[in-house]
């Protein structure tokens, strides 16, 4: 990913709510009422609904957390609280609905499994925390397994003024506590009624380079809670490339930057992953975009017939090359526990020229040595993909790489269950359409780079994609540009798993880690919508954007 390729492959949302601990602004319209002030079809009005004025109120005063400050009018069915993500399914009840009074508590057995999710959004809400049963104005957590949706699945029932959320695993109670947060701030209560909602997609991120830009962790883990409010589930960071190599190891010391994150401050990222329902990828990109490795150990670098280096690019035909990679993913397995090793794979320069064969005949005759009398330099690169997954599979890791990683037509074919990471998503770059993936029978996740790519600097023809663009013209089935895969039955979640939105750090400084998070706000918000609703948005982007101003994400 040097600035010719990727400008090259470079080239989430703002921190939790300040103040969340102590106090709780709640507006008191908009939770129940749709953009424009259309009502969802089958809903009616209440009084309390049709007023047009907005009211800000503290968490601790008694005629706002009071379940009895509830108008004792507002019985009308109800309407879906205005979240982000929007909840996917809404059964309306007649009821007043439920917002946190001066005696309500957050209940869950506190040695259970939901412990930590309890204690979040008491602090956030400004509640305390009690094991036993629920009571009027209480909002109980529970874990129910035969729940149906799967792990990231919740129920939230608004009934009797109290709140119940229930789900099949500790996730989805995690995002039922999510809507709640959201719901309030949003309308003021939550209304009456039950909610189902789970993801459209199950893999839903960001991607973040801290190879060529570095960024402390107090801007990662901020990112990371705003993430965790629009339940987004991956952070991948990418932290090796030809700029810099930004985590320590002990393995190979000599690579590291002097700007660098510890083991201990990756723990620290992780542990908050664990509590937030978020996975940390690790990608040590090979075996293009290893400068840092290289500075360290010259001879590893790839040259042609003339001795023409290639920024970057390892000689993969010495076998010193793979030691050095290896050595370093078996370091960082156990510092990163999450199912997930991202391998790379991407813009190896020995295949980018002309003629490969005739550029690399090294490379040439160590692919005929291991791979028989057919083999190319595209064999031996494969070959190299599919050690490295070997090995990550070793390691307890599910591998991933980028799809220009995978070549066909060769000897050797890349391994069916490495996860393909399309990226590629230009009309003018040369590269595999997506069908073909697909149609290989390989799971593939989105980052298309015409929409989720924000590339510092804007070099070689990036732009810096906006919320509105992701809002309205792209899917998650639109892998490269803006139009979707046709063939639907290779397009459902268990095929393309997912997205997640990425930053480069082609140009560092181009912008602060302050104007990164800013610029990145609307976009993440927008693919939080689109990969956990399958829907038409039911929003139009100006009232989306009013929603997020609301919610401070």
């Amino acid at each position: 990913m040097g600035l010719p390729l990727r400008a090259t492959k470079a080239s989430c949302v703002r921190g939790l709510i300040a103040g969340a601990v102590a106090t709780l602004v709640l507006t008191a319209v908009g939770c129940q009422q749709t953009d424009g002030g259309q009502r969802p079809p089958g809903t009616r009005s209440t009084p309390a609904q049709s007023s047009a004025h907005t009211t800000a109120t503290s968490a601790r005063s008694p005629s706002a957390r009071s379940p009895s400050a509830v108008p004792p009018h507002a019985t009308a069915a109800s309407a879906p609280p205005r979240t982000i993500p929007s909840v996917r399914d809404f059964t309306p009840a007649s009821g007043p609905g439920w917002r946190p009074g001066d005696n309500s508590r957050v209940v869950t057995d506190l040695k259970g499994p939901l412990a930590d999710e309890a204690r979040m959004i008491a602090a956030e809400l400004g509640l305390r925390t009690t094991s036993g049963p629920a009571r009027r104005g209480d909002l109980s957590l529970a874990l129910a397994p035969k729940e149906s949706g799967g792990a990231e699945a919740y129920t939230l029932k608004v009934a009797g003024g109290r709140t119940r959320i229930t789900g099949p695993a500790d996730a989805g109670v995690f995002y039922g506590t999510r809507t709640v947060k959201q719901a309030l701030r949003s309308g003021g209560r939550l209304p009456e009624g039950v909610i189902h909602d789970r993801p459209g997609r199950a893999q839903r991120g960001l991607n973040l380079d801290i190879a060529r830009k570095f960024f402390s962790v107090g801007w990662i883990e901020a990112r990371m809670r705003e993430m965790a409010d629009l339940k987004l589930n991956q952070l991948a960071l990418h932290f090796s490339d030809d700029q810099g190599f930004r985590i320590q190891n002990t393995s190979h010391p000599e690579i590291v930057s002097s700007q660098h994150l510890t083991k201990d401050q990756v723990r620290q990222i992780v542990a908050l992953g664990r509590r937030l329902h978020i996975t940390v990828i690790p990608e040590i990109d090979s075996p293009g975009h290893l400068g840092a490795v290289i500075r360290a150990h010259p001879q590893l670098q790839l040259r042609n017939a003339g001795g023409t280096t290639f920024q970057g690019s390892v000689d993969i035909s010495n076998p010193a090359a793979a030691r050095i990679v290896d050595d370093l993913m078996r370091e960082y397995a156990p510092l990163f526990p999450g199912r997930w090793w991202h391998l790379g794979a991407d813009e190896y320069l020995a295949l980018t020229v002309k003629d490969p064969q005739a550029s690399f005949p090294k490379l040439v005759a160590a692919a005929k040595r291991k791979y028989g009398p057919s083999a190319r330099v595209q064999d031996l690169v494969t070959g190299w993909l599919n050690d490295r997954a070997r090995l990550a599979r070793q390691l307890g890791k599910r591998p991933k790489a980028w799809n220009d990683g995978f070549f066909a037509g060769g000897v050797v074919q890349p391994a069916k269950d490495i996860e393909v990471e399309y990226w590629t998503g230009r009309l003018k770059e040369t590269a595999r359409p997506p069908l073909e993936y697909l149609k290989e029978g390989r799971k593939v996740v989105n980052l298309n780079d015409s929409f989720l790519y924000y590339v510092l600097g804007e070099p070689g023809g990036f732009t810096y994609p906006t919320g509105q663009r992701i809002y309205e013209d792209w899917s998650p089935t639109a892998l490269r540009g803006s139009t979707p895969v046709a063939d639907k039955s290779l397009t459902g979640p268990d095929r393309i798993l997912g997205a997640r939105f990425a930053i480069w750090g082609d140009q560092p400084e181009a912008q602060t880690p302050v104007q990164v998070a800013q610029g990145i706000r609307l976009p993440l918000a927008a693919l939080a919508q689109r990969v956990w609703d399958p829907g038409k948005p039911p929003l139009s982007w100006s009232g989306f954007t009013r929603l997020a101003e609301r919610l401070g994400v």
